[in-house]
């Protein structure tokens, strides 16, 4: 698992397969988390946008590039 948060964009993206591994689809889970499948149906990860505000403070001092 990786996580990357890109401050400039406020968008934080959690990574449960190789990043090279591309999304076959993509379902809204709640406003601004978006969850990504392989084509075998498999969650690869998981994009918050807006994530300071969906996630509170806690993403801008939590997480590093």
């Amino acid at each position: 698992m990786k996580i990357e948060y890109d401050p400039e964009r406020d968008l934080l993206y959690i990574y449960f397969a190789e990043i090279e591994t591309k999304a076959a689809k993509t379902i809204t889970v709640t406003p601004c988390v978006h969850a990504d499948f392989d084509k075998y149906g498999k969650l690869i990860g998981i994009e918050v946008i807006e994530a300071s505000t969906v996630m509170g403070k806690k993403i801008e001092n939590g997480v590093s590039p």
